[in-house]
């Protein structure tokens, strides 16, 4: 299962969270959010980061253009798409880097927004479930149904965002079987700054999951 820390803004914070065991880190790249970095800090960050580790920057209603300039600039071998990105939209972006993972988050207000996964799958790799909020894009600590996404089974691989933390991580993949986790406000003790405590208990939760 893959293990995404998004968030993160200091660089040994990031080193360390991969030395842990996280396959994904990710890079917000939204401006005048909280956990905001520019491609300087992105690639200070990257630097010190194993070839194996996934870095994914985060946009939300960027152009393709922007999107781009930033991914040359900083080497990120992934995009998640937080914002009101169309599936045309997807197609165009992986049309122009086919060679960068494509993410599409899905904000999940109710059962229509889950049924709109159906139309991204032919266009990106993987999708990422995240919770509604009216002001906040992510990192908002609210957790999903996990009830209702028992049924949820997309044809491309997914994640599990919204609300997860060291105490509650074993509880919803007891009951999900997302492809990858996706953790910020979770492991934080600030936004942008992450308790390296909180990581460790968490991946002793995950090696628990395992072991059952």
């Amino acid at each position: 299962m893959r293990i995404k820390i998004c968030g993160i803004t200091k660089p040994e914070q990031g080193k360390a969270i991969a030395s842990l065991g996280a396959t994904a880190l990710g890079f917000i790249c939204v401006p005048n959010t909280p956990r905001y970095v520019n491609p300087t800090q992105i690639r200070a960050a990257i630097a010190q980061l194993p070839a194996t580790v996934d870095r994914i920057g985060v946009f939300a209603n960027t152009t393709i253009k922007d999107i781009s300039q930033i991914v040359a600039a900083t080497k990120l071998t992934g995009v998640q798409l937080h914002g009101d990105e169309t599936p045309a939209f997807c197609h165009q972006l992986r049309s122009l880097l086919p060679d960068v993972e494509i993410v599409k988050a899905l904000r999940i207000k109710n059962t229509e927004a889950l049924e709109q996964a159906a139309n991204y799958t032919t266009y990106v790799d993987a999708l990422l479930l995240d919770a509604y909020d009216p002001q906040q894009l992510g990192g908002t600590g609210k957790t999903l149904d996990w009830n209702a996404l028992q049924q949820f089974q997309p044809s491309c691989p997914w994640f599990l965002a919204a609300g997860l933390t060291p105490d509650n991580i074993l509880a919803a993949l007891t009951q999900l079987r997302p492809h990858g986790i996706d953790l910020s406000s979770g492991v934080e003790r600030s936004p942008g700054d992450k308790d390296l405590d909180k990581v460790a208990r968490l991946f002793e939760q995950l090696r628990l999951a395992i072991a059952n």
